[in-house]
């Protein structure tokens, strides 16, 4: 019995995500699940069969939930899409954190509601046992052991765990700090303000050009601000849509767009009720469903 429910409620779900690319006139992808290494082919195999298609729109929507995971793989999600697509822009109906708060950082728009959270950018990485762990984490910890024992103030038990850690996994944690941030920096200039133009804020400078060194002196900022574990304290620290306008960060706010609030949420709904019966990745497009 279970089978036939299931392939109604996944008729229903493609029918909603076509309600989706009707309304917003772009394809649509959706991504659940972490974002892990080895599943680039799959994705650009996804991808490439709506791409190809003459329906093909200039536009593509990524609804995107996950816990993180590896910036690597955001890395080469983006290169795909970008090949295809002049504009890419997210929907987080829920959470992105980590790896996920990166690669909306690629987008041209950001949506979000009142409900929506992003992460810090604490890039997740695979230590030597193959567990997935959080890179900051470890680097403030280290951090903290190496001041410690310049002021003669490490325990024992501390000079153990210094120790014994692998050097080589350090750098790899450092590695990926450096590209998490790197790529968010990358990506802001080039997409999310390529149509920023003018200062729009700021009395002093109203309606004056904006260059490309202050674009990338403000997504210095955010990517700072978004790495700095001192400020968020905890990898997965919810950072809501009032939170990243603090941050200087434009996100098209959803909550009261009525329509789009309506189509967003009725596909949203009855995914989360499909997906709490079948764990894993889910990913969909108009002609893939798993």
């Amino acid at each position: 019995m279970q089978q036939p429910i299931n392939n109604l409620i996944q008729d229903l779900l493609t029918e909603k995500l076509r309600a989706l690319e009707t309304h917003f006139q772009a394809d649509f992808f959706v991504y659940y699940g972490s974002i892990i290494n080895g599943h680039e082919n799959k994705i650009l195999s996804i991808i490439e069969n709506i791409a190809f298609e003459k329906a093909k729109k200039d536009k593509l929507f990524v609804i995107l939930t996950t816990s993180g995971g590896s910036a690597i793989a955001v890395e080469r999600y983006v290169n795909i899409m970008r090949k295809h697509y002049t504009e890419v822009n997210f929907i987080v109906p829920d959470y992105a954190y980590s790896a996920g708060t990166i690669f909306c950082m690629s987008g041209d728009n950001l949506y979000m509601d009142y409900f929506s959270v992003l992460g810090p950018i604490d890039p997740q990485v695979q230590n030597k046992d193959g567990k997935w762990v959080a890179a900051l984490g470890y680097l403030d910890k280290i951090n903290d052991m190496i001041t410690k024992a310049k002021q003669g103030l490490l325990t024992k038990e501390e000079f153990l765990i210094l120790r014994e850690f692998d050097l080589a996994e350090l750098r790899g944690y450092e590695q990926a700090k450096e590209l998490t941030i790197d790529s968010l920096k990358n990506w802001l200039v080039k997409y999310k303000f390529k149509n920023w133009h003018t200062h729009k804020t700021n009395p002093k400078i109203l309606g004056k050009a904006v260059t490309t060194e202050e674009k990338e002196i403000r997504a210095t900022e955010i990517a700072d601000k978004l790495s700095d574990n001192n400020t968020w304290k905890s990898h997965s620290r919810p950072i809501n849509i009032e939170t990243l306008k603090t941050l200087r960060l434009e996100v098209t706010d959803y909550s009261d767009m009525i329509p789009e609030r309506t189509f967003i949420r009725d596909y949203y709904s009855l995914l989360a009720d499909y997906l709490s019966q079948n764990n894993g990745i889910f990913i969909q497009t108009r002609n893939f469903i798993p």
